[in-house]
């Protein structure tokens, strides 16, 4: 069996630690592991690592492979890359078409698809019932969805109606319902028969092209008519739509599996303080946090002192250059000044302090409009691009490691506490030739010093 994970998400509800170029699905908040390496474990244990993909845009594919490589001790190699984000309905038909033509999958090999971002705890009642939907004849003519047994009124969800049992919390599927008001959220909590829709589907190759033939035609032309790298350069062409509306909703072969396990999709800070443990008042208080009369709050710091008096029923989020203060019953809002934010090209919106790359990452330390100083770490054996600027010089100061320094036609290594000059317009590359992550701190200076005065003359990772 295949398992697709799928990892296109922005996560902005989760603002300001979910960012654009870093999302939700990237962060490490439970065992120190990210919300997808915990997906990828999970999904591991019904198909073998080599049959697990995960399908997401361009500029996550780094980030993705060095996640998974870490938890399966060998590089991770199975990335769908999508040209740009068409929702979940064009998601799928990529990675079906991948699966059959680039790994020779047959048409009724069965395939699961699940976000990479979701909290289960009886995780094994979930892939129990993975495998027995497919032991059973009615996953060659079926699409199964995954709902789950309510516990509370839940605005944030989608819901699933369901009707006649069939067998082993199997069911008819009447209709999909969009996120709903309170007051019919409270409704289907005491119908007893609508479920929280999970976002996971299970079904055969065959059983989903014959749903996109019925069900989106324009769809299913395309993935006949081109092959993969012609259906990849045409990508764009395709409706941006949901498999919710653009198949669940219409077709009449829906089956749904009831679950009743402890889930969360963690959209929301809310989400997450439901998750975590509370003490006497009802705070969830995590990092560096002090309060006096707090109740009922959730408050997350990660790097400064954040303190609190007299206050009860908020979410504070710090981050090193963003503030997140809310009344915690509006946590669908944060995605409303997200979006403020992106309109106003808020940098804090696309990316944190800390950014990864392919060698390892760089966090700001500080910056003004002529300088900026940055802590550099390049993870063993690995290499910047060969590159050069046209407006700012650099100053490297090795504090941890050693470090290869290429600086126009010399080079040299240098270790703690000793440093490497480079000149406006000289080509250069530093990398780390030792056994451990190495440490730098860079001083840059000059009249422009963002990231576009990058010149790459070679790159190991294939970058522009």
């Amino acid at each position: 069996m295949y398992s697709i994970i799928l990892a296109g998400g922005k996560g902005t509800r989760l603002w300001p630690l979910s960012r654009k170029n870093f999302p939700k699905q990237f962060l490490s908040l439970f065992d120190n592991r990210s919300f997808i390496q915990i997906t990828a474990l999970r999904l591991s244990k019904i198909s073998q690592v080599n049959n697990i993909f995960v399908i997401a845009g361009n500029e996550y594919y780094f980030t993705i492979k060095n996640h998974l490589s870490k938890i399966f001790n060998k590089e991770f190699e199975n990335i769908i890359l999508e040209p740009e984000g068409r929702n979940t309905a064009p998601a799928i038909a990529l990675a079906v078409k991948y699966l059959i033509e680039k790994k020779n999958a047959k048409s009724d090999e069965v395939v699961f698809f699940s976000p990479s971002d979701h909290i289960i705890e009886q995780e094994d009642d979930l892939l129990n019932s993975i495998n027995n939907i497919i032991s059973t004849d009615l996953i060659k003519n079926y699409i199964f969805t995954f709902g789950i047994l309510p516990d509370k009124p839940e605005t944030g969800y989608g819901y699933i109606q369901i009707g006649n049992e069939l067998s082993n919390n199997i069911f008819n599927v009447i209709k999909f319902v969009e996120k709903p008001t309170l007051e019919k959220a409270k409704e289907y909590l005491n119908s007893k028969n609508y479920l929280w829709n999970s976002g996971m589907f299970l079904f055969s190759i065959n059983v989903i092209i014959e749903s996109f033939k019925k069900y989106f035609p324009e769809l299913y032309d395309m993935m006949m008519k081109m092959n993969y790298d012609v259906f990849i350069k045409n990508y764009n062409m395709i409706k941006n739509i949901s498999i919710d509306y653009a198949v669940m909703e219409k077709a009449d072969n829906i089956l749904c599996q009831l679950l009743k396990i402890k889930w969360s999709d963690v959209g929301s800070w809310e989400s997450l303080y439901k998750l975590w443990k509370k003490d006497k008042n009802k705070n969830v208080v995590i990092g560096n946090v002090e309060y006096i009369d707090v109740k009922n709050s959730f408050i997350l710091s990660s790097n400064k002192l954040t303190a609190l008096i007299g206050v009860k029923n908020l979410a504070v989020i710090e981050t090193d250059d963003a503030i997140l203060i809310s009344d915690r019953n509006k946590y669908q809002q944060v995605k409303d000044i997200v979006e403020v934010l992106t309109k106003k090209n808020k940098k804090e919106v696309f990316e944190h302090k800390t950014i990864y790359r392919p060698w390892g990452s760089y966090t700001v330390l500080e910056e003004s409009d002529r300088y900026k100083i940055k802590k550099i770490v390049v993870n063993q054996g690995e290499s910047l691009s060969l590159q050069r600027h046209q407006h700012r010089s650099e100053h490297w100061i090795v504090v941890k490691g050693t470090a290869l320094v290429e600086i126009g036609d010399k080079k040299l290594y240098i270790h703690e506490n000793e440093s490497a000059y480079v000149p406006k317009s000289v080509v250069h590359r530093l990398s780390n030739p030792g056994k451990i992550p190495l440490e730098i701190i860079e001083v840059q200076n000059g009249e422009y010093i963002e990231e576009d005065d990058i010149e790459r003359l070679e790159d190991i990772y294939g970058r522009e």
